[in-house]
């Protein structure tokens, strides 16, 4: 007893020592946590992602209690030194402040959760953490239509929250609302194409439809909104210079979106050549080898 009375005299007279002993235990302890939930496993999943967090989180909020009690007094006694420069210290620390009540925010509101996917501003990605100052997200190449991971790792204030809208995209991490277009230079009558167009979409969309169109059920019933359907959608437009232009809309799965893309664009080219240019569609063997004269006559 005497043992641990002095102890604690010994700590109580030097606190900047206890408090980097309270320091070293919390993160010690974080750490062996981290380790347990992480496991042997290559790539997280989602409940551990959560769990991580989690523990961060808590971590870092027991923290700031412990630290509190310890220091009270001195707190207490700086808060009234404080009383003259108040409003420079809330000036300084606006951003602070800012990103305090922008994770108070994004908590109340339940904008999105760790495991979803988020576009902020120019930013989209798939949320891997979040605490009370930043939120870390794993950037998706979203704007250029294949939905697949660059490998960088964004983290911006949670004072974005604020000026910037937050758009929940977690619905399309299985299914998408895949759209893009085709231009063609030749001035050409492109209706006739789209009933044979549509065709072969079908039949690359048939594996999947009928999850796609529940799934798409599911959606609207959650957001309440009359979606435009599963069923997949072409029509013709012309650019600002003329050209005839096909736009295509796809509901499918995300992770086959490119694909589906590319078998398109080659059943809309074989049409074309076929039945507007009149010219058999070129095949060409890998083993084939063009010259540069040659690959410039191709017309298809």
């Amino acid at each position: 007893m005497e043992y641990l009375g002095t102890t604690i005299a010994f700590f109580s007279e030097h606190k900047f020592l206890f408090t980097l002993v309270v320091f070293s235990i919390f993160w010690l302890v974080r750490r062996l946590l981290i380790k347990w939930i992480w496991g042997d496993a290559n790539f997280l999943s989602e409940d551990q992602r959560k769990w991580i967090s989690r523990t961060k989180n808590g971590s870092f909020t027991l923290l700031l209690v412990v630290m509190f009690l310890l220091w009270r007094s001195e707190i207490n006694e700086f808060a009234l030194s404080l009383t003259a420069i108040a409003v420079a210290v809330v000036v300084a620390s606006k951003e602070i402040i800012l990103c305090f009540t922008g994770s108070i925010q994004r908590a109340s509101s339940r904008s999105f959760q760790i495991g979803e996917w988020i576009e902020v501003g120019n930013l989209c990605g798939e949320v891997i953490e979040h605490n009370l100052m930043a939120t870390k997200i794993q950037e998706i190449d979203l704007h250029h239509g294949t939905y697949a991971y660059t490998g960088k790792t964004v983290t911006f204030p949670n004072s974005l929250f604020f000026t910037t809208p937050v758009k929940n995209l977690n619905f399309m991490k299985r299914y998408v609302y895949h759209e893009f277009h085709i231009t063609v230079k030749e001035t050409a009558n492109l209706y006739p194409l789209v009933p044979s167009l549509l065709a072969r979409i079908d039949d690359h969309c048939e594996d999947f439809y009928e999850v796609a169109t529940r799934y798409n059920h599911v959606i609207e019933r959650h957001a309440g909104v009359d979606l435009p359907g599963a069923d997949p959608h072409v029509h013709v437009t012309t650019t600002s210079l003329g050209d005839p232009q096909v736009h295509v809309r796809l509901f499918c799965p995300t992770e086959r979106a490119t694909d589906l893309e590319q078998l398109i664009r080659e059943d809309f080219m074989t049409l074309y050549c076929e039945r507007v240019l009149k010219q058999e569609p070129v095949a060409i063997a890998d083993d084939d080898l063009l010259s540069e004269l040659e690959s410039k006559a191709l017309h298809c």
